[in-house]
């Protein structure tokens, strides 16, 4: 069996021959899965203990534009990333490019349509809606809407999640600004022109948001996907932060992220694998604890019958 041009676990015989095989190859090659991010330290923990499998988590803070540029120019090399987590823009533009392999989970039939490629080249994972979290020590009346944003007492002190032009969080930051300013998911003309006068009048801060910015007090308002503002919460809490989190009512975007599988895995097997234990029950809970999962209607489905079949999960929204 070529685990390389398998299209699901029956190609290899079912899930446990797709399990030997897996282990043979003993690895796994991951990248731009930030352990805060989507519940991914515990995933990659769990994935480890149950099959035995080495997981490299390289560039954890990398953007969806590095993981596709790390499959082009790596290709044939061990190195090559054997999984991605893109957001949507670079899934249709991999899927189109011809990076990705084509494989159907076992709960295939249980993700919805609209969220998943019928080839089987990508399916959406998890998501969320595009929030502004707020450092209310430092910041006292924290922003509600984007309109908000253009107080002159936020001077400074307004920052995105990355680079729109790799950066899915930071992307969706400025398309939901769009929305805000009467702009369409046809037009992000308008979230662009509001960056630019946010920066005028001199509250856009140039840094790239992270939770370490936001501790030292370098960007204590910044615009990222909920369910990444809403556990950076409970981080702060304990360092004695108020971070407080609102989707703005004038801004409403959400966004999915999706998995897909390198073409030229170096790994195919255990890409397969990772993939069924990503929307596998077990899977979809722990990325529940981190985000909503595009699976979420099976999870309910999966409780509500004593446990009996797969679920599925994903959220929107990511790097």
């Amino acid at each position: 069996m070529n685990a390389a041009t398998a299209t699901s676990a029956a190609d290899f015989g079912g899930l446990d021959k797709l399990v030997e095989a897996a282990k043979k190859e003993g690895n796994l090659h991951v990248i731009a899965l930030p352990p805060d991010w989507a519940n991914y330290g515990e995933i990659i923990k769990k994935f480890q203990e149950k099959y035995g499998i080495a997981i490299e988590s390289e560039n954890p803070d990398a953007s969806s534009a590095d993981e596709i540029n790390a499959v082009k120019t790596r290709k044939g090399q061990d190195r090559a990333p054997d999984v991605l987590d893109v957001g949507q823009a670079f899934a249709f533009s991999g899927a189109k490019e011809g990076l990705y392999a084509s494989y159907k989970v076992q709960s295939w039939d249980k993700i919805p349509e609209g969220q998943k490629d019928p080839n089987g080249l990508w399916v959406n994972d998890y998501g969320g809606y595009v929030s502004i979290g707020c450092d209310a020590k430092k910041i006292g009346t924290c922003p509600q809407t984007f309109a908000d944003l253009l107080k002159p007492e936020y001077k400074g002190k307004v920052a995105l999640n990355g680079n729109p032009n790799k950066s899915g969080s930071a992307f969706g930051g400025v398309w939901a600004a769009s929305l805000a300013e009467g702009g369409s998911l046809d037009d992000i003309g308008p979230g662009v022109q509001f960056f630019k006068k946010l920066k005028d009048v001199g509250n856009y801060n140039p840094v790239e948001s992270t939770p370490a910015t936001v501790e030292k007090g370098e960007t204590p308002i910044s615009i990222d996907w909920d369910y990444l503002n809403a556990g950076y919460r409970e981080q702060f809490l304990a360092k004695g932060l108020d971070f407080q989190v609102v989707v703005p009512t004038d801004g409403v975007y959400a966004q999915y992220y999706a998995q897909a599988i390198n073409k030229d895995a170096p790994h195919p097997a255990a890409a397969r694998l990772w993939m069924e234990f990503l929307y596998s029950a077990e899977g979809q809970n722990l990325w529940l604890k981190g985000r909503r999962p595009s699976g979420a209607d099976a999870l309910d489905d999966h409780r509500r019958h004593h446990r009996q079949g797969a679920g599925r999960q994903a959220a929107a929204g990511r790097r």
